[in-house]
């Protein structure tokens, strides 16, 4: 599943970088995905908007067996 994951963001992670963030995995477990927001995008006050409206819900729409992403 982490593969999968990886893979997915991938996808998501140029989009960050063009803001000058990025995206790291750090977990999956029962269905959570734990990540980690760096650079920009770690520090930016719409950080929890970017993770809940853009990443979890790209990656909910590419693996249907997530059911959240968080920050670790």
């Amino acid at each position: 599943m982490k593969e999968k994951i990886e893979e997915a963001l991938k996808g998501i992670r140029p989009a960050l970088q063009a803001d000058g963030g990025d995206i790291e995995l750090v977990d999956y477990e029962d269905g959570i995905v734990k990540v980690r927001l760096k650079g920009a995008c770690g520090s930016c006050p719409s950080s929890l908007a970017t993770l809940k409206y853009g990443v979890e819900a790209r990656l909910k729409e590419i693996i249907p067996e997530i059911e959240s992403v968080e920050l670790a």
